[in-house]
This record gives C-alpha cells, sequence and structure tokens, in this order.
C-alpha cells in the first residue's frame, strides 16, 4: 500500500513539473502562431544578393520559361 503513495506523490511531482513547463512555454509566446511555421516551407527563400561574378553568370544563363509580364493563352 506505501508503494501507492509514493506512485502517486511522484505522479503528480510529474504532472506539476509538465504543467509548470506547458504555462511557460504559453507565456514566452511558443504556441502563438500554430499555422505559419507549416506554411512557411512553401514558400521560396529570400533572394540573397550575389557578387558581381555570380552576376555575369545569371546574365548569360537563357530560361525557357516565360516571363511573368507575358500571358499565356490556351488552345
Amino acid at each position: 500500500m506505501s508503494v501507492i503513495y509514493m506512485l502517486i506523490s511522484i505522479s503528480t511531482i510529474v504532472v506539476g513539473l509538465f504543467l509548470f513547463l506547458y504555462l511557460r512555454a504559453i507565456h514566452k509566446g511558443q504556441y502563438d502562431d500554430v499555422e505559419s511555421p507549416a506554411i512557411r516551407m512553401l514558400f521560396e527563400d529570400e533572394l540573397v544578393e550575389s557578387s558581381p561574378k555570380e552576376n555575369t553568370l545569371e546574365k548569360t544563363h537563357t530560361s525557357y520559361h516565360k516571363k511573368d509580364t507575358e500571358k499565356q493563352t490556351t488552345t
């Protein structure tokens, strides 16, 4: 019977610890925005400025994709 009292007291301490950590995470704002991290990976990374040497390579590279200003026609 004394084992049950010991297990109840240990489980109460563990629950209290988890509750404290959860409330601390809420207070620090960890759960404020739950949707953005899930869709953040769908967007492209911000462009990083490249060196002049890389700029010349990009200018000589030809692309087969249409520009954003050109309209696509469907047939």
